[in-house]
């Protein structure tokens, strides 16, 4: 039976007594000092006598300044003040430490209350700039676009960098376990491609050790050890060397390392969102040593891999984005000419089967059953669905073995093994159930993964197998494993079925189910848009950060973009998610703008009513247009003016042109930030329409081809209309609070911004409440002069607290994400709400409206 090709460094009959093995011993060929906050040695390694021309005993209790000379110690204290943490390694290279001439290269890092200094011989001229060969191994890897050919890249790239036998790329499953996912080797060395590995081979001690020390090497199997000196500090406490690039490893490790024929090895530790992925194992088959210079580079490439294992995640997920929303898009369309959901059955079941693969496919829908493809009988699935009531109403529930969790289903593996369900309804409990037929498979493993230890003279404890061959597992009853992909796409179906279940119902139900069914349908249509908003932001935050060279610039222009996105979503609102007004949407985002220019922009043309799908995106495209004219076109000056004009064709397709006129030379951009982005590909990508923009010397013209399926309406009789500008005075503008203010307000960021600009206004102390029993605990302990209240804090209001306002004659005013809607208590009418997200305007205008009444 075969074994990892990187396994266990832990000692599980010593673990319990030691949190790391082999603490105390280093590689012999390299040196190692540990030193105090004094600059006083604590340890030394046995070999230092080479290094020091002192045995390393004599070294201890000395002043570093004894052997270390002052250029030296000065580098090295400049590098101390570079460490990070504890985790943190600084390296120097070409030092000559002992001022004799000879060479060496310096690992730097802090070990509890010690600095630890660890130096190797230099190359000595014959040192090469390895992390300079990075770049291109990066470059080469950036052209795969699969997990799978980004390993198999990387592990040729190690190999060739580093001259290993053998380079594997070994991925951790979930339990533990590993798989090798890529190699690459040199000679006839066999494969372990593809084989499996028992969690046990590399238990968590040694993973949670690999998650902090990215680099491990062995640099010869026979290379002896020596030991630290002394072993134990005066505490008793023996030096902590995990992160120390000389540390010896266990001996069973290295009588496995000899079993295998294997000389030489290093791991570097593949590291995805602050866990560990897998491992980049080297095998070499005899001592191979690797300069310090080398190992740093196979260190960098290992984070760089990690970086590009990220990307290829990040545009998976695009993919499985668009795929969603394509998806949704068909369902929708087919139920909207008439059809019910299992009417329409045949035909999303084939949308379905281009997303995710099936053998099978149910719909259950009021007590109905209709089925394609190897699928369960009617009343075996009756049995099924009881079962499925029981694992949850909110999300999918997916196994490749269901026989494993309802013993029933062992009577048809054949044809069902595995099922990915979909509840789409809640009460009752309504589901379309996706089934994949039995998988007949064989698993490699490298050994049994059932006895990963054996009884030894020191009783059960981890052995290194001495024989090699492959230990083979037939699985049956199982299916072809859900991926993650498939999961988070059948997710975002469900979502959109439970949409079209509810839209149904509510059709068919008499008045008083039909408004339970909106309100539900409600639910998870702000679900839905909510996500969708969220993902916009999070773009928006992560594409901006190249739109400006200050923090405050770049909160700046998030914080417009943002803004932007909220005025748009308050014009839909104001119709109840339904179209909205294109003028509205222009003059809304200009007037924050031209101040008291108001004839600087102009709209000519009818107006044209917008779908709400299309409104984010169209005022995303209107705001970057007015903030470059604001700060560098026709608007950054008083006499230029824009003009925007709307065309509509017979189809109700639209054309907008937007036309700069007055303002200074226009210069094409030499740099293209999201905001040119947004303007050049938002309207094609999101709406599948067209844009073109020149930047002409008199003036920016672009121009805009907005589909009729995004277009409601078109309104006509409406013609040039200038933008009505905002008072030149913004309201409450020299607005200022005195004493001590209260926030009622249950999230925490928000509450935190809302004290900062309180902060800016005057306020002298800010008291912050998330409920409404704390809220009044704080009006009794301290002199509130202003209040600012979120009047829905989850499963209450802000009421009692506002009367208790009233009664004491405190003024107050509301915040709230419901906009105008807002339906308030009697007595609270004249209270201002401002909505969120507010600035600092809103409240000074909130403020200055209060105290006017």
């Amino acid at each position: 039976m075969s074994e990892s090709p990187y396994p266990g460094e832990v000692d599980l009959d010593t673990c319990a007594r030691e949190p790391i093995h082999i603490i105390g011993r280093i590689q012999s060929f390299g040196y190692l000092i540990s030193f105090a906050s004094d600059w006083i040695v604590n340890h030394a390694s046995a070999n230092c006598e080479a290094l020091t021309r002192r045995p390393a005993a004599d070294l201890i209790g000395r002043p570093a300044t004894d052997f270390l000379t002052g250029s030296a110690l000065h580098d090295l204290r400049s590098r101390l003040q570079l460490i990070a943490g504890s985790d943190s390694v600084e390296r120097m290279f070409d030092i000559d430490l002992m001022g004799d001439g000879r060479l060496f290269d310096v690992g730097l890092h802090k070990s509890a209350r010690s600095f630890v200094l660890e130096a190797e011989p230099s190359e000595s001229g014959r040192r090469r700039d390895y992390v300079a060969f990075v770049r291109p191994m990066i470059d080469r890897m950036r052209k795969a676009d699969s997990v799978e050919g980004l390993c198999a890249a990387a592990a040729r790239q190690m190999r060739a960098l580093t001259g290993f036998d053998r380079v594997m790329v070994y991925r951790f499953e979930p339990s533990g376990a590993g798989e090798v996912v890529a190699e690459s080797t040199a000679g006839d060395h066999g494969s372990y491609m593809g084989m499996h590995f028992p969690a046990s081979d590399i238990p968590a001690q040694a993973r949670a050790l690999y998650a902090r020390n990215l680099l491990r090497i062995i640099s010869d199997v026979d290379d002896p050890t020596v030991p630290v000196i002394p072993a134990v500090n005066p505490d008793g406490d023996p030096l902590d060397l995990s992160m120390s690039g000389l540390r010896a490893v266990s001996p069973i490790h290295i009588e496995y390392l000899r079993n295998m024929g294997v000389g030489a090895s290093m791991s570097v530790s593949i590291m995805r969102r602050g866990k560990l992925w897998g491992l980049i194992a080297c095998h070499h088959y005899g001592p191979l040593k690797l300069a310090y210079s080398l190992r740093t580079a196979c260190e960098l490439f290992g984070e760089f891999f990690a970086y590009l294992l990220e990307q290829v995640d990040v545009d998976a997920a695009e993919e499985r984005r668009t795929r969603a929303t394509r998806m949704h898009d068909e369902i929708m369309a087919r139920i909207a000419s008439g059809s019910t959901l299992l009417s329409a059955f045949d035909d999303f079941t084939e949308t379905i089967a281009r997303v995710i693969p099936y053998d099978g496919i149910v719909g259950w829908v009021d007590g109905e059953f209709v089925s394609r493809g190897e699928v369960p009988t009617r009343e075996r699935f009756i049995e099924l669905a009881r079962f499925l009531n029981t694992t949850g109403t909110s999300t999918v529930w997916a196994t490749d073995k269901l026989s494993a969790t309802f013993a029933p289903a062992a009577d048809y593996t054949d044809c069902c093994s595995g099922i990915l369900a979909l509840p789409v309804s809640r009460n009752p409990r309504d589901y379309i159930v996706l089934f994949r037929k039995e998988w007949l498979h064989e698993v490699n493993w490298a050994g049994n993964p059932q006895k990963p230890a054996e009884f030894g003279p020191h009783g059960m404890r981890l052995h290194p197998r001495k024989s090699f061959e492959i230990w083979t597992e037939e699985r049956s009853g199982q299916s072809r494993p859900w991926l993650p992909d498939e999961i988070t796409v059948a997710e975002n179906l469900r979502i959109t079925l439970l949409e079209v279940v509810l839209r149904l119902a509510d059709a068919a139900s008499r008045e008083r189910e039909r408004a339970s069914a909106r309100q539900d349908m409600l639910i998870a249509e702000l679900n839905h848009r909510v996500r969708n908003i969220l993902n916009l932001i999070r773009g928006l935050v992560a594409q901006s950060r190249d739109s400006a060279d200050t923090i405050d610039g770049y909160a700046e222009i998030i914080g417009d973009r943002i803004y932007a996105l909220a005025r748009a979503h308050d014009l839909m609102t104001q119709t109840s998610w339904e179209p909205s007004s294109l003028h509205a949407l222009v003059r809304a985002e200009a007037a924050a703008y031209v101040g008291d220019n108001i004839d600087t922009v102009a709209i000519a043309g009818p107006d044209a009513m917008i779908e709400p799908t299309a409104f984010t995106p169209l005022a995303l495209v209107i705001h970057e247009l007015m903030t470059n004219s604001v700060k560098y076109g026709a608007l950054s000056v008083p006499e230029g003016t824009v003009d925007l004009t709307v065309e509509a064709a017979p189809s109700r397709q639209l054309t907008v042109t937007w036309r700069e006129r007055g303002g200074p030379e226009v210069q094409p951009p030499q740099r293209r930030g999201l905001g040119s982005i947004i303007i050049e590909r938002n309207i094609p990508h999101d709406l599948g329409g067209e844009a073109a923009i020149e930047f002409r010397k008199d003036g920016v013209v672009a121009r805009f081809v907005i589909p009729a399926a995004h277009v409601a309406e078109v309104v006509t009789g409406q013609n040039v209309q200038a933008v009505t500008a905002p008072p030149s005075e913004p309201i409450g503008a020299d607005i200022q609070i005195d004493g001590e203010v209260l926030v009622v307000e249950d999230n925490m960021i928000i509450a935190m911004e809302a004290e900062d600009l309180l902060g800016e206004l005057g306020a002298s102390r800010c008291h912050v409440a998330n409920s409404v029993r704390k809220g009044l605990e704080l009006l009794d302990l301290h002199p509130i002069s202003f209040a600012l209240l979120d009047i829905n804090l989850g499963a209450e209001t802000s009421e009692p607290v506002a009367r208790t306002l009233l009664e004491r004659g405190i003024p107050f005013i509301f915040a709230s994400g419901y906009g105008d809607s807002l339906n308030l208590a009697s007595g609270f009418a004249d209270v201002p709400v401002v909505t969120k997200p507010f600035s600092l305007k809103d409240i000074r205008a909130g403020i200055a409206r209060r105290l006017a009444r």
